[in-house]
């Protein structure tokens, strides 16, 4: 499964980079193999059943509730193909939440509400900036000079 995924992924890259989308009958084309990858493993980890003596639901392994979450979960898997503004990853979400996450950490937490709202708003601007090709060093002398440098909408 990771190898078809980074397989995809590196055709829609390529396809961005092109400026061509791919046609529905192509993005049907990779549910194919997804859903090939998806049975096979299926067959090898299959879903433990209970007896019918016993109540309750049957404790299932780590890949057997892989799959199925792979199969509840196809089309949200498979975004990144049909729609272009979806990242493969998640990494920008996960780097926006690191530093906050960082100084709970350290210093045990906010003293105030306020406080952390306070940090999470300037970090916010900053990551905007950052992505925007601002250098750090030269939006927070400008801030501290009085003359902000304000994010694109």
């Amino acid at each position: 499964m990771a190898d078809f995924l980074l397989g995809a992924n590196q055709l829609c890259w390529a396809a961005r980079h092109s400026g061509k989308r791919f046609s529905e009958p192509d993005i049907a084309a990779f549910r194919t193999p997804y859903d090939a990858i998806v049975g096979a493993g299926e067959a090898l980890h299959p879903e433990v059943e209970l007896p019918a003596w016993k109540g309750g639901r049957a404790k299932q392994s780590v890949a057997c509730n892989l799959l199925r979450r792979f199969r509840k979960h196809a089309d949200a898997v498979l975004l990144f193909i049909r729609d272009p503004a979806v990242p493969f990853t998640n990494n920008v979400a996960e780097r926006a939440v690191r530093m906050p996450k960082v100084k709970q950490k350290i210093s045990g937490c906010f003293r105030t509400v306020e406080g952390a709202d306070n940090f999470c708003v300037i970090r916010s601007c900053l990551d905007t900036l950052r992505k925007q090709g601002h250098g750090m060093l030269e939006v927070l002398q400008r801030a501290f000079a009085g003359n902000l440098i304000q994010p694109a909408a």
